[in-house]
């Protein structure tokens, strides 16, 4: 592994297992990441191995720290209570060890949208914030992420907040891909993303929401969101969740 990188990022998706070194003084990539498909059956034994072989690509030390974004509530100890995006035999597997064991060293698993908002807020659109920072990512569903004075507060599901009485919760309201399938307007949807964030607004009243997910198009509905809370586009983009995953691993792991 170069120099330069004092961690080393993973992060696991429904299609691809992304890795790369992180260079956690300036927040960035110390080398091109590594991007392997995720297997068709992506079970904790083929999925382990993937991120073995990423390992070894980078030639990480046993010294680096290593951090993994996974799409799941993360509790150390714990076993999966359930799983999205990944193979069913996830569940009832505790996935730390399920890495630990595959990766044959100690690494720290977090949730992917935890290790997103981490990133924002040590390197990105929310770098310096005090107080409350709410990281949403707009997607197929929404993730969310809390960071209280630098301090993340863990495996929070505020995509599932209900919106519409008895109609279901706001990732099926306000999602990205919402508003793909009923080939919405931006300005359409950025009334969608008010109530939502509104709703957010008043029982949290954060300092800061940061969008990430459609961040690259943040310019074409971001204005358009009426709240009284500052409001901004993430700006890690497609990296938050391996710097995230990195750099929460250098917390853990000394």
């Amino acid at each position: 592994m170069i120099e330069t990188a004092q961690a080393f990022g993973v992060d696991i998706g429904g299609s691809g297992i992304k890795a790369a070194p992180v260079n956690l003084e300036k927040g960035e990539f110390a080398e091109p990441r590594l991007k392997i498909l995720t297997p068709e059956v992506s079970t904790p034994k083929a999925v382990g191995e993937i991120v073995r072989q990423q390992l070894e690509h980078f030639e990480v030390p046993e010294s680096a720290p290593v951090g993994i974004a996974f799409p799941a509530p993360i509790h150390v100890g714990e076993k999966l209570g359930y799983m999205a995006n990944l193979d069913q035999s996830w569940v009832g597997v505790d996935v730390t060890e399920v890495f630990s064991e595959a990766c044959g060293r100690p690494v720290t698993v977090v949730n992917d949208a935890d290790a997103a908002g981490l990133a924002e807020q040590q390197f990105g659109a929310a770098k310096g914030q005090d107080g409350l920072v709410v990281a949403t990512t707009l997607g197929t569903g929404i993730g969310t992420a809390l960071i209280f004075n630098g301090e993340l507060i863990p495996n929070t599901e505020l995509g599932h907040l209900e919106l519409l009485k008895g109609k279901g919760d706001a990732e099926k309201y306000a999602a990205s891909s919402i508003r793909e399938k009923l080939d919405m307007g931006y300005k359409k949807w950025a009334k969608r993303l008010t109530k939502y964030y509104s709703l957010m607004e008043f029982y949290l009243d954060p300092q800061l929401f940061v969008v990430g997910g459609v961040s690259r198009v943040s310019e074409k509905f971001l204005p358009y969101i009426d709240i009284k809370t500052p409001i901004v586009a993430a700006k890690l983009h497609n990296e938050a969740g391996i710097i995230g995953a990195a750099y929460y691993a250098s917390t853990k792991q000394k």
